[in-house]
């Protein structure tokens, strides 16, 4: 049985289960049953939503910023798309204020999660930046009339957002997209072109993965291209509407990503059933938002999957100087008028210390006083644009640097 057929059946299976689980804990967290109040029955009621949500599909979330605190007022936010491509919208938060804030175009992921995962980002920007955000669609929602999309159309839209968006833009790429971003910001560099970004900020991404290799870099190195298109791509069933379009599943991903931390997540289940049963109402809800969110994934293109792959994991092209892009070469030593700042984390075990800064390297035509590196202190990969230590450190840092560069 093909992979996503299996997937959907299993999903269908677990259906009488699923819903079983959802009586029980709705009836037993009722407050007009008193079985609900004994110890017992909240156990019950915790297990049942348990077992609820470890059996049911997450749906993409919704950003939920609809406003913002400046200065001393509270101020709206909308959201509207700016631009409509196949497999991306450009997403402007536009804000009920007139302030001239330096423009940013954050430039989202497309490894699995969906861009509300940068959320936090989003709201620590927004107070001082207007902010634009590239919200990625998943492959299985693409019918095949739109085209393919590998690693060179992810340049493509990067380099059609920035022009659309005009110059002085400022980019910030989180993870991932570090390699497309820093491509195209040498092709719109080599061209003189008047909408390269005034600023472009790497944040924990796989510049040079032959640097202090992590467990994930090891994974990709180590297996065959041929082993990724065999083992990891399938086919979209005819119930989605990218139908017969070869994807990278998401819930491929998914099991991933667990399974690189599964203590961590099975212990924070563990908690979860506590806080239940203790009647701890803000701490499971935490747990909901975050879960609700980081078990929320999207399908990826096969063919900028395997690219990808290929590119950034296997050949190293960026930092040999090889990488191409439909035939021109990306000349990152182009790159001169654009102000650089690289953001790491110290317990990185995605992109490890050393992997972002040598985008440094490769850009040595930018000025010493127009290029900055921040290494935080205490957090892992997810810790660099979210959570306290990003909103009271990083967020600082890029805010200022995007000042100076403006």
């Amino acid at each position: 049985m093909p992979l996503y057929h299996l997937y959907d059946f299993q999903h269908a299976a677990l259906a009488p289960l699923r819903l079983t689980a959802e009586t029980l804990q709705q009836v037993f967290s009722h407050p007009l049953v008193p079985f609900s109040y004994t110890g017992f029955g909240r156990a019950l009621a915790a297990g049942a939503e348990l077992v609820e949500r470890s059996t049911r599909r997450y749906r993409k979330p919704a950003f939920g910023l609809d406003r913002v605190r400046i200065g001393d007022t509270d101020v709206a936010v909308s959201e509207s798309a700016l631009l409509r491509r196949p497999f991306c919208d450009l997403i402007h938060f536009r804000r009920d204020i007139d302030r001239q804030d330096p423009r940013v175009l954050l430039v989202a992921p497309m490894s699995g999660h969906y861009a509300t995962l940068l959320r936090d980002t989003v709201a620590g920007l927004l107070p001082d930046h207007d902010v634009y955000i590239t919200d990625w669609i998943g492959a299985a929602d693409v019918p095949l009339s739109g085209g393919e999309f590998d690693l060179d159309t992810y340049v493509q839209y990067l380099i059609d957002f920035l022009t659309h968006l005009g110059p002085r833009t400022h980019v910030v790429a989180v993870c991932q997209p570090s390699v497309p971003v820093l491509a195209a910001t040498a092709i719109l560099g080599a061209d003189r072109h008047p909408c390269a970004p005034a600023s472009m900020t790497l944040m924990g991404g796989p510049i040079d993965t032959r640097v202090n290799p992590t467990r994930v870099n090891r994974h990709a190195r180590e297996h065959s291209l041929d082993w990724f298109e065999r083992t990891c791509i399938s086919r979209v069933p005819a119930t989605y509407p990218g139908f017969m379009r070869q994807v990278y599943p998401g819930f491929l991903q998914l099991t991933g990503f667990m399974a690189m931390n599964a203590d961590r997540h099975l212990g924070s289940a563990m908690k979860h059933f506590h806080h239940l049963v203790r009647g701890d109402g803000e701490s499971a809800d935490a747990h909901r938002r975050f879960y609700d969110e980081y078990l929320a994934v999207m399908d990826l293109p096969a063919e900028f999957f395997l690219q990808t792959i290929k590119v950034a994991f296997h050949d190293h092209d960026l930092p040999r100087g090889t990488m191409r892009w439909r035939g021109t070469p990306v000349a990152t030593h182009a790159i001169e008028k654009t102000a650089l700042l690289t953001v790491e984390g110290e317990l990185d075990d995605i992109s490890a210390v050393g992997q972002t800064v040598a985008a440094h390297d490769l850009c040595p035509a930018i000025p010493a006083d127009r290029r900055q590196h921040h290494l935080q202190k205490g957090v892992g990969h997810f810790g660099i644009f979210n959570g306290r230590r990003w909103r009271a450190e990083i967020l600082p840092t890029v805010r200022e640097f995007i000042r100076r560069a403006d």
